[in-house]
């Protein structure tokens, strides 16, 4: 039994079954294309079932239901962070990583462009390339997450860091293909997003009761965050996002009805190092309960998103690889620096070189990129070189544990 929980802990610490379906997708796209978009595009429910709109497909079970609680497990970590003792509180120091923000939007986007005009300035591919500038914006959460934790340490400041960078990026991500591209048969509806606040009503009022379990707030409250979302054709795995912020927390909460709480002589220790393992707060439960069926589930999202047959490598695959690579490092890096410059500081423990890595990480797009390039290109001949820069930026991953090594930036480097 200790043996099956070891092993079971190794599996979920170094997200395996992630990058096992990362290959695996990789693996059967390679070998039949048509029989993996098949599998992807099964209509679960028979092909006239639809929610929303949506065709209940494999791909749309994983993608818009699944990943409504990845999406929550790490929502669950940033918030934390701004509980009393978190690494982002008090309030002013998330102002920094929201600057990186975005910076790793800007950035990338920049290069992407430019080196569009220098690829293909004066032909007429350049207004359809040109398209594609919002591909290299994107981070992929859970590879980002994964190799944060390898390059810092599970309890380092910049993994909280990089995890509010990542979902604050992945969100105006989502912004960005509502904006720029729109699905015709799905129009923006902003009013379905009162739906969405409901929710966040109804999450604060079961706070207010002192509702002890976490489950009458995914049911409630989350549910309408979703239908909310997927009313107004805004990406619905973002649903819990704003729920779990509501759940009771450890110790000190300083959530939206909080009170003061006598600590007495008690020692107050940064909430990233409580152990979640045996926690009693509905918030760490949430945690808890869910991670190990999300970081299992994750194989399944890696599978039915990654798998991109090999094809030809072109300008576009160097041109969105380069963005993430450099427009993300450089981007984030000065952004970040400017807002401490200005007065608001990096997480205690951060330094610059902690910052540079962090921004260098946020350079795995994957799983992200590879959706927004299917929306920017929705046929060939760009879109599959375009996915490929995507799967490559993998790598930037193995670039980062590299530098970091290198840099000594592993737990509690640049502490004072």
């Amino acid at each position: 039994m200790d043996l099956a929980k070891r092993l079971t802990a190794l599996i979920q610490e170094y997200s395996i079954p992630l990058i096992v379906g990362v290959v695996a997708g990789l693996a059967a796209a390679n070998i039949d294309i048509h029989s993996y978009e098949t599998l992807v595009d099964y209509p679960v429910f028979g092909p006239d079932a639809a929610l929303f709109g949506h065709h209940i497909t494999v791909h749309f079970l994983i993608n818009e239901v699944f990943m409504v609680f990845f999406f929550g497990v790490a929502a669950k970590e940033i918030t934390e962070a701004f509980l009393p003792g978190g690494v982002l509180n008090p309030l002013q120091r998330a102002i920094n990583p929201l600057m990186g923000t975005l910076g790793g939007v800007l950035g990338p986007a920049a290069v992407y462009l430019l080196l569009t005009m220098a690829f293909f300035g004066g032909s007429d591919d350049f207004a359809t390339v040109a398209r594609g500038w919002a591909i290299p914006t994107a981070t992929d959460i859970a590879l980002a997450w994964l190799v944060a934790r390898l390059v810092f340490g599970p309890l380092h400041p910049a993994v909280s860091f990089l995890l509010l960078l990542a979902v604050a990026d992945d969100a105006l991500g989502l912004g960005i293909i509502a904006v720029f591209y729109p699905d015709p048969d799905l129009p923006v509806q902003p009013a379905w997003l009162l739906l969405t606040v409901a929710g966040m009503g109804a999450a604060l009022k079961l706070r207010q009761l002192r509702v002890d379990s976490w489950l009458p707030y995914v049911i409630i409250g989350g549910v309408m965050s979703w239908v909310g979302l997927a009313k107004a054709a805004i990406e619905p795995a973002l649903a819990l996002v704003v729920i779990v912020p509501f759940l009771p927390g450890p110790q000190n909460d300083s959530g939206p009805d909080a009170e003061p709480v006598e600590t007495g002589t008690e020692v107050h220790v940064p909430l990233s190092t409580v152990s979640h393992a045996h926690g009693s707060s509905p918030l760490e439960r949430f945690e808890h309960q869910l991670k190990l069926f999300v970081d299992v589930g994750l194989f399944f999202f890696a599978f039915v998103n990654a798998g991109v047959a090999f094809g030809t490598i072109n300008q576009v695959t160097i041109i969105i690889l380069l963005s993430l690579l450099l427009g993300k490092t450089v981007g984030v890096t000065l952004f970040s620096l400017a807002a401490q410059r200005v007065g608001f500081p990096l997480p205690l423990g951060m330094a610059p070189k902690h910052l540079i890595i962090a921004g260098l990480i946020s350079g795995i797009g994957l799983t992200v990129a590879l959706f927004v390039a299917g929306k920017a290109f929705p046929g060939p001949p760009f879109q599959d070189p375009a996915k490929m820069g995507a799967v490559l930026s993998i790598f930037v991953g193995l670039l980062a544990i590299v530098a970091g090594a290198l840099a000594k930036v592993k737990d509690g480097a640049g502490t004072e």
